[in-house]
């Protein structure tokens, strides 16, 4: 795996997942309390011993640099490294980013300095394990130019991704990005070539990209140079090449998530309480995810009643209901409250002892969840001062909703608290 260097798409200005992208880079969010979104694919490196890593970003980038920064380390005596590279003008090339294939060429002068076989590209904005080793081994054995992962789907979500067909061999001899209705179906295969039993592939009769790809390094380096005006790998670079070129699939029977909407993100971190067994899982000792080391406190909880539900490190709740909820590193929550089916990201510092009373009747609007508030179906982004008797409870059952000035979001019936946004005593939403 030394000879495979690994590229990590940060994406764009994550608009899906708006206001949690409003100051922050996508594979930056916050993500089961204590991670990133970034934290995935690049531990996913790590356990696959891929030790060369790029991320290529554009958008708000500064907290997805310090993390990368604080989190990983490699020793001196290795190669390894994971390297920010932002959207730059350069007299070769004066605009941003204008796709992930165009991402990739505007640094091809740098990724053509290694001396690698492989380019591995990955996404930054799903959640799943993987063993590349596997991945680039079955690229290898076939002797592909280029190597897709890919998933068999049922047809509701089928035209929310690229679609291909494939032959005996397992090689791509079509492929179509997001179809709709004729085109839909006829993207249609026997999915049991890939090793699914007949009732499977009844159920999932297609086949779908993960957004994963391997070339060959001469590969890559042709395909850009030569079609400069091909911007984006799923809906040109690739389908193009079908044609002229090995292009192979690889299937993947794990559990894998895009989370690049508000609802995605939501129903993957609530996943994560489910019992006896989630279908994404942290508590892997054979493949952890890697994040950063804060050296926080054990969580304090005094009187609490608390039900399938994951806290993070160095919270302090009080006396508090929590059910079906995930709360990320030093979230405070009062006395009285009650938070069902939310994700609360916590907090990036610690208020002093001293601004820290429980009672309601200071001025200011404490860090955490004031007493006596309730809180259902939500994201409450980081350091948050949500005051007393608040109730974010989206009574009035509305779908979509902007109101950046009073500090939420509405994004398919879930209430988005904004990051740093103050939420009056006795607010109502």
């Amino acid at each position: 795996m030394k000879r495979v260097l690994g590229i990590i798409l940060g994406g764009g200005a994550g608009t899906r997942l708006y206001p949690l992208t409003k100051l922050r880079a996508k594979p930056a969010v916050p993500v089961a309390g204590k991670y990133r979104l970034i934290d995935i694919p690049v531990s996913n490196c790590i356990n696959s011993e891929i030790f060369k890593i790029y991320v290529l970003t554009q958008f708000n980038s500064a907290s997805l640099n310090r993390h990368i920064a604080r989190t990983y380390s490699f020793s001196g005596f290795t190669e390894g490294f994971v390297e920010v590279l932002a959207a730059q003008q350069t007299p070769d090339s004066l605009n941003w980013f204008q796709g992930t294939a165009d991402a990739v060429r505007q640094y091809l002068w740098l990724l053509e300095e290694w001396d690698v076989d492989e380019y591995l590209i990955l996404s930054g904005d799903h959640l799943y394990r993987m063993d590349y080793r596997l991945f680039v081994q079955r690229h290898r054995e076939t002797g592909a130019d280029m190597t897709l992962s890919v998933i068999p789907i049922d047809e509701r979500r089928a035209s929310d991704f690229g679609l291909m067909k494939i032959d005996a061999s397992g090689r791509v001899i079509d492929f179509s990005e997001k179809p709709k209705g004729d085109a839909l179906r006829k993207m249609q295969v026997d999915t049991s070539v890939l090793g699914l039993t007949p009732e499977q592939a009844k159920l999932q009769p297609y086949i779908a990209s993960m957004g994963i790809y391997i070339f060959k390094r001469d590969v890559l380096i042709n395909l850009l140079k030569e079609s400069p005006q091909k911007t984006d790998f799923g809906k040109e670079i690739i389908p193009d090449s079908a044609k002229d070129y090995n292009i192979q699939a690889y299937l993947f029977d794990g559990y894998w998530e895009d989370i690049g909407t508000i609802e995605a993100f939501y129903h993957a971190n609530l996943a994560l309480t489910r019992q006896p067994q989630p279908a994404f899982s942290f508590y892997d000792e054979e493949s952890p995810i890697y994040t950063r080391a804060r050296y926080l406190p054990p969580s304090k909880l005094l009187d609490c009643q608390i039900k399938q539900s994951m806290i993070g490190e160095g919270c302090i709740l009080k006396n508090c209901r929590i059910e079906n909820s995930v709360l990320g590193v030093r979230s405070r929550v009062e006395s009285g409250c009650v938070v069902e089916d939310t994700l609360i990201m916590g907090a990036d510092f610690y208020q002093g002892f001293a601004e820290r009373q429980s009672d309601c009747e200071r001025r200011d609007v404490s860090l955490g969840i004031g007493a006596n508030s309730t809180i259902r179906r939500a994201i409450v982004d980081k350091n948050a001062r949500i005051g007393c008797d608040v109730q974010i409870i989206n009574k009035d059952n509305v779908q979509e909703a902007e109101r950046e000035s009073q500090g939420f979001y509405i994004r398919s019936g879930i209430v988005v608290i904004l990051k740093n946004a103050v939420i009056p005593d006795g607010t109502v939403i």
